[in-house]
């Protein structure tokens, strides 16, 4: 009768842990999405120069939307902008959005290495689509290890707002005033501030890296020589110096992950 018991209370607690690792990937994804609603917003203000951008170098709103829907990043769009408007080749545009969008291999590198572990792999190929530079710093801000499903929930509601930005500014943008479109571009910069600055207050440390990143990149934009180096590059060289130098000076020890096996 004790067996019976025993083997009953075991049945049940199984089915609890296979119910709560059922409910763990939806409970990190609507966290996700709630964290990837501000970032969209910002997105939409944003985009709408691109779409202006997109209608002046003759795209149509179809392709200005599709261009946006594939590739999450104004750096790499108005680059290709550029390359269109000049008659660049494949090889050429190919090689320039590998050099602007260089930045994208340090961050992902960084997300595969706080991603859980008993997560399949397949999921870091997924999460690619969605490093961004503000989605980056929402996932990177979670405590412990991220589940994929955060990202999933973060683009989400992140990447629709810069489709939609872009297609409502090809649409729309060329009419509306120069003033309103200047107050709508610095809209994203002042959402990324209040993505960094919250953590930044609590610890020392990194309200230290983030000073000195800053001023660091006022360098490189007055510096004579600095100043000739493209953002991409600029933000690997930043990245490699302030962060290793942050890193060896104030190590951070990596906490054990505890595994809980069912009985």
């Amino acid at each position: 009768m004790e067996n019976d018991d025993l083997m009953a209370k075991q049945s049940e607690e199984r089915t609890i842990l296979m119910e709560e690792k059922k409910n763990s990937g939806r409970t990190w994804f609507f966290r996700g999405m709630k964290a990837g609603i501000p970032i969209g917003m910002g997105y939409f203000a944003v985009a709408f120069t691109l779409g202006i951008a997109a209608r002046k170098t003759g795209l149509n709103v179809l392709q200005s939307g599709f261009m946006s829907a594939t590739m999450l990043a104004s750096a790499g769009q108005f680059a290709g902008f550029g390359a269109l408007a000049s008659g660049a080749g494949y090889l050429e545009m190919a090689v320039t959005q590998i050099v602007v969008n260089l930045r994208y291999l340090l961050m992902s590198s960084a997300l595969s290495q706080k991603v859980m572990r008993d997560q399949p792999f397949f999921h870091r190929f997924l999460m690619a689509y969605g490093v961004t530079d503000e989605i980056f710093a929402v996932s990177m801000g979670v405590e412990g290890k991220l589940h994929p499903c955060y990202m999933y929930g973060t683009t989400a509601t992140a990447a629709p707002g810069w489709v939609l930005g872009t297609v409502m500014g090809a649409l729309l943008g060329m009419i509306l005033p120069a003033r309103v479109m200047s107050a709508m571009s610095v809209a994203l910069y002042g959402m990324f501030l209040a993505i960094v600055i919250p953590p930044a207050k609590k610890s020392r440390l990194l309200a230290g890296v983030v000073i000195v990143s800053m001023a660091m990149s006022a360098l490189f934009t007055k510096l004579p020589v600095l100043n000739q180096v493209s953002s991409g590059f600029q933000i690997i060289i930043l990245t490699i110096l302030v962060a290793g130098a942050a890193a060896v000076l104030f190590p951070v020890k990596e906490e054990k992950e505890e595994t809980k096996n069912a009985p």
